[in-house]
């Protein structure tokens, strides 16, 4: 996932009360656990072969590098499910508050000006696309996180709620660095 999927996973982990497993052997026997002991799954889930992940249950050989980082992200997107989809619920209905420092692009009226900017904002987004928000991510599409980031930041800051700015088009094109979280 890209660095709005991160940003939304870290939030997600905010809200579990149990930290997850520390090591590999014990994150894979959660994700067997979770596939219902199906090894082709798992290595589906992981990008690795099958025979790869037997070798890892059998304690043949561990994941390194690459493979190891997907075992902790496919382990976290199914830790805790009740408390991650609570968290969840609780943003989509409240609104994401994002604080980001990135280039933004506009569309506008003529004679207006369409040069990106880099700014930093803190701003909560609104309840609804917070919750578009985290059906996108659990779908791992990064484009259109990035759509509903430039779209929520828009609507709240830019046009001030509705306020001002009508008809601007806001589109996030460059970010430095990305934080969400709840209110």
């Amino acid at each position: 996932m890209g660095i709005i999927g991160d940003a939304l996973s870290r939030a997600a982990q905010a809200a579990w009360t149990r930290p997850l497993p520390k090591s590999a052997g014990a994150r894979l026997r959660f994700l067997m656990k979770r596939e219902k002991g199906s090894t082709k799954s798992v290595a589906q889930r992981l990008g690795v072969s099958q025979r790869t992940v037997q070798r890892w249950l059998t304690g043949e050989h561990q994941p390194t590098g690459p493979s190891a980082q997907a075992l902790e992200r496919e382990a976290a997107r199914d830790w805790q499910p009740r408390v991650s989809a609570e968290a969840q619920r609780r943003s989509a209905q409240a609104g994401l508050v994002v604080e980001t420092r990135a280039r933004f692009g506009f569309t506008a009226a003529p004679g207006t000006t369409d040069d990106g900017r880099i700014r930093r904002i803190a701003e909560v987004l609104p309840p609804d696309v917070s919750g578009e928000m985290w059906a996108a991510w659990r779908a791992g599409d990064e484009d259109r996180l990035s759509e509903l980031v430039g779209q929520g930041l828009g609507y709240s800051y830019f046009q001030d709620r509705g306020r001002r700015a009508q008809g601007l088009d806001v589109t996030l094109t460059d970010i430095d660095y990305i934080d969400l979280g709840d209110l």
